[in-house]
């Protein structure tokens, strides 16, 4: 006869565990790295309610604002790599890792990339009455002994930033001025107090349909299908100029695979609905839903892009 040890026979006895039920089993939370009302929440509010539907679980946006990003992304940083947490970032994310000294978190070794949803384009905006009318006035007035002003959001913003790049890329010596927001200095250049501005094309688009402000170029690759007429700075006399304010999606760090994956390809559907793709294109988006390579691929390139800028303007947020 032959003796089972106890052990094994018990083992034998014990029923076979279930199969783990399809993701996801919960509500997912969506950190959203911005306060309540900008754009990145705007994104967020108008694609979550169809990210539901297709999860087929709850999607909470959890707005962590301030820093530039930082705070939620420390946030999220922190989070369990469950497939149950989600960040939406912006172009900081990208740009933090230059103009930081101290970051409590490694951005590319915190997170793993899930999806590029979208790209908005900087437009150089003046008021109707301003002087500069095109990329090459910009260029002859930032060349002279007393350059323009250009307005942003503030030190280390993406207007910001914008302005510099075409400083550094134009050989133009125009100088910055630092809002508390973009809402203000978007108001002292429809004013003209201050005669030019990177403005997101997202923020400045009423602006521009309702006359306050006049767009000069657009900073993207291409001109913007809600403003076929306006050049790109490129065409312009900058060659190789490009500047976008974006959103993506990442995971925690080490979040399984598969769930990612899952995740990247429901976010492509619901940029894909008529709804969600009539509102953000709206507002001059560029919408793309890239796989989570190919976002890896694209933020790497504009940590580098960023660094570059930082380093050949000598410029500093601390």
């Amino acid at each position: 006869m032959i003796r089972i040890p106890v052990l094994a026979a018990l083992a034998f006895a014990l029923p076979l565990p279930a199969a783990h039920a399809a993701w996801p089993e919960k509500p997912v939370t969506l950190i959203v790295t911005y306060p309540p009302g900008g754009t990145v929440d705007t994104v967020a509010r108008i694609m979550g309610p169809k990210l539901s539907a297709r999860l087929g679980q709850s999607v909470i946006i959890d707005n962590k604002g301030g820093a530039g990003g930082m705070i939620g992304g420390a946030a999220a940083a922190r989070s369990a790599p469950d497939g149950y947490t989600f960040m939406l970032d912006a172009s900081n994310h990208a740009q933090n890792p230059a103009l930081q000294s101290r970051m409590s978190f490694d951005t590319l070794k915190a997170f793993d990339s899930v999806s590029l949803l979208l790209r908005v384009p900087n437009v150089l905006v003046t008021s109707p009455q301003g002087k500069i009318s095109s990329v090459q006035d910009l260029i002859r007035n930032g060349k002279s002994a007393s350059p323009a002003y250009f307005a942003s959001a503030g030190p280390g913003s993406a207007q910001h930033l914008a302005g510099e790049l075409f400083n550094v890329m134009a050989g133009t010596s125009l100088v910055h001025v630092a809002y508390k927001g973009g809402g203000p200095a978007m108001v002292d250049v429809m004013s003209g107090q201050v005669p030019i501005m990177f403005a997101s094309l997202g923020s400045a688009w009423t602006h521009i349909q309702n006359g306050k402000l006049r767009p000069i170029a657009v900073g993207g690759d291409k001109r913007s299908a809600v403003l076929p007429q306006i050049p790109t700075i490129a065409e312009s006399g900058v060659p190789g100029f490009s500047s976008y304010e974006w959103n993506a999606v990442f995971a925690p760090a080490g979040t399984p695979t598969a769930i990612v994956d899952q995740m990247s390809a429901a976010l492509a559907d619901v940029l894909k609905d008529p709804d969600v793709k009539s509102k953000l294109e709206g507002i001059g988006a560029e919408l793309v839903g890239s796989s989570p390579a190919e976002l890896e691929t694209f933020r790497r390139a504009e940590i580098q892009k960023w660094r570059d800028v930082v380093k050949k303007s000598g410029i500093t947020v601390n």
